[in-house]
């Protein structure tokens, strides 16, 4: 056995921390560290880390668990006044992004003659589609706003948004794949949802108990039973469902957030095994698969104009559709610039893409490029406009 991953672990660890404290300095969330540390850190300068199982598996153990503490902190009252709005948000920001790239697309490679030229740029807009709200996430609990009207119509919109892209992903991939149904893949989803309801209500039941018996006796049992219920349920929701595990973590948080003492001691052991390890190993992950070598000046323009299109498509989606619902012009752009990062969500759908063909490796690295930017740049931005004062 090879103890190199502990090696890995600390260098990780380290780098974050000490990028996340420098970016703190500049007046910039510390996510922006972690993900720089990545970038750094992988193939695209320094090359000395790469992502292997065990990365793999602890990034992907700290974003659920991110979204698990993002679902105990929501205020489903908030979430109830904003559920239509967070809709039609979610749903503006997955037509926009997607005429957008596919049109771009088709413009720029129009005349290369590639019988699978409409597919492919079908499938870019649908990576454009995602939205990576962990990383927004992050940013408003750093900046205390995560309860908030714009923090939970973001949330909101973000898990739509999640089954909106599972649909579009499906149906643009059921063309390469005879053996995908599109039907079945919508009736899971239903199935999806009847699910979180039957067991949300036993187990919030349960909890109702421990919550209304609760004492210090019981303390490291309603955390353990906290994080192995969300465990649980992220697991049935990709395997029996094929919904994303963030999406089942977000809603075992969901259904424990209104048990005060429950919530608050579950929600304080998540973040303490988040911080300490998970969590900068899924940022500075996002990073470390990204890898910007090799790419020709055709290809970064081409990037340069999908990052563009990416960016303005989702703020002008969902923020005018925040306007709709009566979002001041200061909410309604902070909803925009939260739905902005892509992350690890269209980091996955450009790796199905490729496993489908739909994406090749000449067109990996620009939509890399995009998704980093866009992930870099959300926090920024959030903080940027959030952090002043509206007119």
């Amino acid at each position: 056995m090879s103890y190199t991953f502990l090696l890995v672990l600390a260098v990780i660890l380290l780098s974050t921390k000490i990028l996340g404290l420098a970016s703190g300095k500049v007046n910039m969330p510390q996510v922006v560290g972690a993900l720089l540390a990545g970038l750094i850190l992988g193939p695209s300068i320094l090359n000395i880390v790469s992502v292997d199982n065990t990365i793999s598996v602890i990034s992907e153990l700290g974003v659920i668990m991110l979204m698990f503490s993002a679902g105990l902190e929501t205020d489903l009252a908030e979430l109830k006044k904003t559920g239509l709005a967070s809709f039609v948000i979610a749903l503006a920001g997955v037509v926009l992004p997607l005429v957008c790239g596919t049109g771009l697309y088709l413009f720029w490679f129009r005349g290369e003659g590639d019988p699978q030229a409409v597919l492919k740029a079908i499938f870019v807009g649908v990576i454009l589609t995602a939205t990576s709200v962990s990383i927004t996430v992050e940013t408003l609990k750093e900046m205390g706003k995560l309860k908030g009207r714009v923090g939970t119509a973001i949330l909101g919109a973000a898990v739509i948004d999640d089954i909106l892209g599972i649909i579009a992903l499906t149906v643009v991939s059921s063309f390469t794949n005879p053996d995908i149904q599109i039907h079945t893949v919508l009736i899971k989803i239903v199935l999806f949802f009847v699910f979180i309801a039957v067991v949300g209500f036993f187990v919030y039941k349960y909890f109702s108990h421990l919550n209304n018996a609760f004492n210090e006796k019981m303390h490291r049992r309603v955390a353990i039973y906290g994080l192995a219920f969300c465990l649980l349920l992220s697991f049935a929701s990709e395997q029996f469902f094929g919904v994303a595990d963030i999406t089942g973590a977000y809603f075992a948080g969901l259904l424990l957030c209104n048990l005060p003492s429950v919530r608050a001691y579950v929600s304080r052991k998540i973040e303490i095994c988040a911080y300490m390890l998970f969590s900068p190993v899924f940022f500075a992950s996002v990073g470390l698969k990204t890898d910007l070598r090799g790419l020709s000046l055709s290809l970064l323009v081409f990037a340069i104009l999908l990052l563009l299109i990416a960016i303005l498509s989702k703020i002008i989606g969902c923020g005018l559709s925040a306007k709709l619902f009566h979002f001041s012009n200061h909410e309604a752009l902070s909803v925009g610039i939260g739905m902005v990062s892509r992350g690890e969500v269209a980091l996955i759908v450009a790796q199905k893409g490729a496993s489908f063909g739909l994406v090749p490796d000449s067109l990996f690295g620009p939509v890399i490029l995009v998704v980093i930017v866009t992930t870099l740049i959300t926090p920024i931005l959030l903080k940027l406009v959030m952090g002043r004062k509206p007119a």
